[in-house]
């Protein structure tokens, strides 16, 4: 009985130690153009569509496919230069989570997000986290309230 109470504690202490976020309140101009990477797996993929559906304009930037001398092709892409913001996604591989996540998405994430305000260049959101996909993206969109600034 005490064993099992004591593994729940744990759990729940365990779980509020997953994410990990700084930001900058009211530093967020809604409706700015926004550059995200091309790509990825889960969070960095599901980004660009949630900050589309808040009323950003996401560019993932042109691409530039170059040849060099030993026949290998490396793409590049150019950020456009009237990026008001660039947010940058770095992770691990999603896992396939059915037990852990069943009414959450299905899928466990672990990542770093960070925007930065390419004006400025300063750092307006630093998050490292981990978690399911769908409670991930609410923290997102919970953040982002946060951020954005009020008129």
């Amino acid at each position: 009985m005490y064993l099992s109470k004591f593994l729940i504690l744990i759990a729940v202490i365990a779980m509020g130690g997953c994410n990990s976020v700084h930001i900058k309140p009211g530093t967020l101009e809604p409706g700015a153009k926004v550059y995200a990477a091309p790509g990825g797996y889960g969070i960095r993929r599901a980004v660009k569509p949630l900050l589309e559906d808040r009323g950003y304009v996401v560019s993932v930037g042109k691409n530039h496919t170059y040849s060099g001398n030993d026949e290998i092709e490396v793409d590049k892409y150019e950020v456009p230069n009237d990026i008001k913001y660039s947010v940058r996604v770095s992770e691990k591989k999603e896992m396939f989570s059915p037990v852990w996540c069943f009414f959450n998405g299905f899928w466990w994430w672990r990542f770093n997000v960070s925007i930065s305000d390419r004006e400025t260049g300063q750092e307006i959101m630093a998050w490292r986290g981990r978690g399911c996909a769908n409670s991930s993206m609410r923290k997102f969109n919970r953040y982002l309230d946060k951020l954005e600034k009020k008129y």
